[in-house]
């Protein structure tokens, strides 16, 4: 069992900046990619960012791309979500996944294990 947990969700203004942080416990020696979807009120859970544990391929959506960066913490399983720039449309609860697989990790299928979420509120 894996559990994937999130925190560094807030309150900030717009232009500002957090970072998300994800921890994996458990028996996580399957888990080779992590990554952040979000979703807000009344919206469909999206993808976010990817990136495979070895740091050799990384994703953005459209809408985060030169203002958000995954990265690999210096623990084994540990991953960030560096958010700078932010929008009042990057409002949602944030969610980190996980899984064993290094292909289609824009999708949400392609993740085994998903944490509860962190809120992120951007005001305007």
């Amino acid at each position: 069992q894996v559990q994937l947990v999130e925190s560094g969700g807030g309150l900030v203004e717009t232009g500002g900046s957090l970072r998300l942080s994800c921890a994996a416990s458990g028996s996580a020696f399957d888990i080779i990619s992590f990554g952040w979807y979000r979703q807000a009120p009344g919206k469909q859970r999206g993808f976010v960012a990817a990136i495979k544990w070895s740091g050799s391929s990384i994703y953005y959506a459209d809408s985060v791309k030169g203002r958000f960066t995954i990265s690999r913490g210096n623990a084994k399983n540990t991953v960030y979500l560096q958010m700078n720039n932010l929008k009042p449309e990057d409002t949602a609860v944030y969610y980190c996944a996980a899984g064993p697989t290094s292909r289609g990790l824009t999708n949400r299928g392609s993740y085994d294990y998903w944490g509860q979420g962190t809120q992120v509120t951007v005001s305007s």
